[in-house]
C-alpha cells in the first residue's frame, strides 16, 4: 500500500491528537485578520511562498477558499465577487508567476473602480533582489495599476498592514490593493490583535460637496431647457441609484448610461434613454449632443462614452460629481464640479430643488426626445435560418426576473447585452469596462454566484472570449454552481472582424475562429452542454440551461450558433461625433 503523503482532515483526526499549538505567524495573524474584517471568501492558487498562508488556514472552516484554474481567473472572480455584492474581493497566490498573473486583473479593478485585496507571496527577504527562484518585484510591477502596495518587513506588522489595505481598498473611489508577504515574514512569530482593532479609518476626499458648489448646480439646473442626466458605475458604488432616480423624477431629467452605469436607473423607465458612447443607442447620444446642461454622475467621461471630445455635448454646461477629484476636469471641463460621495451630494441636490417654488417647463425637450426615439429605435436585421444574436439577449430578458447577474466577456456579445437587456437593479451587470478584458466573463461570474448564491447568475459570452478562461469550468463544476454560461457563438473575433469590415475594406486579418465544440467541451469539464443551431430552438435551449443547471446544481454552457454577419449597431466611427453614428439596420432579409 502506497503511503499517505497528502493526508486529508480526516485521515490526521484519525492519526490522534494533534501537537500542542505553535506560536502564532504573520501567517496566522493575517488570517485571524481577514477573518476579523469579515471576509468569507478567498481566491486563489496556492505555490510555495504563500504555502504558510495557506497552511494557517488549513481546517478553519470560518474562510472559505476556492481554488482558480488560473490566477487570472482567481482575480476576475474576486473581481465577480466585489461587483455583484459591494464588498472586497480578496485573491491569494504565490510570488513570480502567480504574482504577474494577477496583472491583468489588477488594471482591471484599477480602471472599473473595483474593490480588491490582492495578496501575494514573496521569497524570504533576504533573498530579494538576488533573482531567486520565482522571484519578481511584484510591487514595482503593479504599483502603476493599484492603489498602493504593501510589503511588510516583520510579522508584528501584518495585521494593520492588512486593515490599512482593506480600508485603502473600499474608500473613495474603490480600487485594488496588493500585500506582497516575504516568506520568512510570514512564518515568523506576530501577535495577533483582538476582532475589536480590526478596522482602520482612512481619510478620504469631502463627503458631501461643497455648498456653494450644490447652489451653482442647482441653478444651472433650474435654468435649463434642455438638461440630461448621465450616470455611470461611481452611481452604483455609491449605492446612490435610489436618490438619481428621485431627482429624475421630480425635474424630469432624461438619463443616459455609461457602460458601467447600466443598472443605476431602471431599464424599461420613461425617463431611461439606455446606453450612451460608441455604441450607445441614438436617442441617449442625440440628447447628449443636444442638451444644455448635463449633470454627470460618477462617470470619468472615457473616450468610448465622449466620442471626439470636442463634439460631446457642445452647447451644454457640465456638473460633474465624482469622489475623486483627479476625474474632474481630466477628459472635459466642467462648469460646475463637486468633488464628493454621490449619495449626499444627490440628497443635497433633491432638498434644494424640492423648494423651489416654480420647475422648468422640460415638455419641448421630452417631445423632442420622443421623436428621436421614433426616428432611431433600438432594431435589427433578421437573417432566414439565422439566429440574430440580438434575440438571444431579448429571450434571456424575457426569461430571468430584475433580479438576476449578467456576467460578460469582451466584444460584441457585451455590447449586444448592453444594448437590449433591461438592467432594472444596481449590481446586476458585471462587465469589464475600461479595460475591455476578454475571458472576464466566466470567471467573475463565478465569482458573483459564490457572492450571491440565491441570485441567478448568467455569463453572456462570444466564442473568442469564453475560450480565454475556459479552465474556470473545473472550478464552477467543482464547486457545483448552478450558473448558465450563454456563448453567442460566430466563430470569429467579432468586433474587430466588424471594424474590419466596416473600416478596413474587408481585410479579415486573423479574426477567424475554430472554436470547439463548446457544448461536448462543457460535458468533459462534468457541466452540462447543449448546441443550439436554429431560431426555433433557441428559446427552449435557454429553458433548458436555467432549469437544468438549477436542478442538478452544476453549470451549464449553451452554444449558440448566430448569424456570423451581425454587427454590433448603432455605432459611432472612431474620430467622429457621437451624433454621427452609423443607424441600425432594420430591414429583414
Amino acid at each position: 500500500m502506497k503511503p499517505n503523503i497528502c493526508p486529508t482532515k480526516q485521515s490526521l483526526a484519525a492519526a490522534g491528537p494533534l501537537p500542542s499549538p505553535r506560536p502564532r505567524t504573520g501567517a496566522e495573524a493575517l488570517v485571524e485578520t481577514l477573518k476579523a474584517l469579515g471576509v468569507k471568501v478567498i481566491f486563489g492558487v496556492t505555490g510555495a511562498a504563500i504555502m504558510p498562508v495557506y497552511d494557517a488556514f488549513f481546517g478553519d472552516e470560518a474562510l472559505r477558499h476556492v481554488t482558480a484554474g488560473h490566477e487570472q481567473g482567481g482575480i476576475h472572480m474576486a473581481e465577480g465577487l466585489a461587483r455583484a455584492t459591494g464588498r472586497p474581493g480578496v485573491v491569494l497566490t504565490t510570488s513570480g508567476p502567480g504574482a504577474t498573473n494577477l496583472v491583468t486583473g489588477l488594471a482591471n479593478a484599477r480602471l472599473d473602480s473595483t474593490p480588491l485585496l490582492a495578496i501575494t507571496g514573496q521569497v524570504p527577504t533576504g533573498l530579494i533582489g538576488r533573482a531567486a527562484f520565482q522571484e519578481v518585484d511584484i510591487r514595482g510591477v503593479a504599483a502603476p495599476i493599484t492603489k498602493q502596495t504593501f510589503q511588510p518587513a516583520r510579522a508584528e506588522a501584518v495585521p494593520q498592514v492588512l486593515r490599512e489595505a482593506f480600508a485603502l481598498a473600499s474608500s473613495g473611489r474603490p480600487g485594488p490593493v496588493l500585500i506582497d508577504l516575504p516568506k520568512d515574514v510570514s512564518l515568523a512569530p506576530a501577535e495577533i490583535p483582538a476582532p475589536g482593532q480590526a478596522r482602520t479609518a482612512v481619510s478620504g476626499p469631502r463627503q458631501e460637496g461643497h455648498p456653494l458648489q450644490i447652489k451653482r448646480a442647482l441653478n444651472l439646473l433650474r435654468r435649463a431647457s434642455r438638461p440630461v442626466m448621465l450616470i455611470g458605475g461611481g452611481l452604483i458604488t455609491a449605492g446612490a441609484a435610489a436618490e438619481a432616480l428621485g431627482l429624475a423624477e421630480l425635474l424630469d431629467l432624461p438619463v443616459a448610461s455609461s457602460l458601467m452605469g447600466l443598472g443605476g436607473f431602471p431599464g424599461g423607465h420613461r425617463l431611461f434613454l439606455g446606453l450612451a458612447g460608441m455604441h450607445g443607442l441614438g436617442p441617449a447620444n442625440l440628447a447628449l449632443h443636444h442638451a444644455d446642461a448635463v449633470l454627470c454622475l460618477g462617470t470619468r467621461l472615457g473616450d468610448r462614452l465622449t466620442g471626439r471630445v470636442d463634439r460631446f455635448a457642445p452647447g451644454a454646461d457640465l456638473i460633474h460629481v465624482d469622489v475623486d477629484a483627479a476625474e474632474i476636469g481630466k477628459n472635459l471641463p466642467a462648469r460646475v464640479p463637486i468633488v464628493g460621495h454621490l449619495k449626499p451630494v444627490l440628497r443635497a441636490l433633491l432638498e434644494g430643488a424640492g423648494r423651489w417654488e416654480s420647475r422648468p417647463d422640460l415638455a419641448p425637450w421630452q417631445a423632442r426626445i420622443e421623436a428621436w426615439r421614433r426616428q432611431h429605435p433600438l432594431a435589427y436585421r433578421v437573417r432566414g435560418g439565422f439566429i440574430a444574436p440580438q434575440k438571444v439577449i431579448e429571450e434571456l430578458g424575457r426569461l430571468l426576473d430584475e433580479t438576476a447577474v449578467i456576467a460578460t466577456g469582451v466584444g460584441q456579445h457585451q455590447m449586444w447585452t448592453a444594448q437590449y437587456y433591461r438592467f432594472r437593479r444596481p449590481r446586476t451587470f458585471v462587465t469589464s469596462g475600461g479595460l475591455g478584458t476578454m475571458g472576464f466573463g466566466l470567471p467573475a461570474a463565478i465569482g458573483a454566484q459564490i457572492g450571491r448564491p440565491e441570485t441567478r447568475v448568467v455569463c453572456v459570452d462570444g466564442d473568442g472570449s469564453f475560450l480565454m478562461t475556459i479552465q474556470e469550468l473545473a472550478t464552477a463544476v467543482r464547486c457545483r454552481l448552478p450558473l448558465v454560461v450563454v456563448v453567442i457563438n460566430n466563430s470569429a473575433l467579432g468586433m474587430v472582424r466588424q471594424w474590419q469590415r466596416l473600416f478596413l475594406d474587408g481585410r479579415l486579418s486573423e479574426t477567424g475562429l475554430e472554436p470547439p465544440p463548446f457544448d461536448r467541451v462543457a460535458r468533459a469539464f462534468g457541466a452540462l452542454g447543449r448546441r443550439v443551431t436554429r431560431p426555433e430552438e433557441l428559446g427552449p435551449g435557454l429553458e433548458w440551461a436555467l432549469k437544468t443547471s438549477l436542478a442538478l446544481r452544476r453549470p451549464a454552457v449553451l452554444d449558440v450558433a448566430v448569424d456570423p454577419e451581425a454587427c454590433v449597431l448603432p455605432m459611432v466611427p472612431a474620430g467622429q461625433g457621437n451624433d454621427e453614428f452609423i443607424p441600425c439596420q432594420m430591414e429583414e432579409a
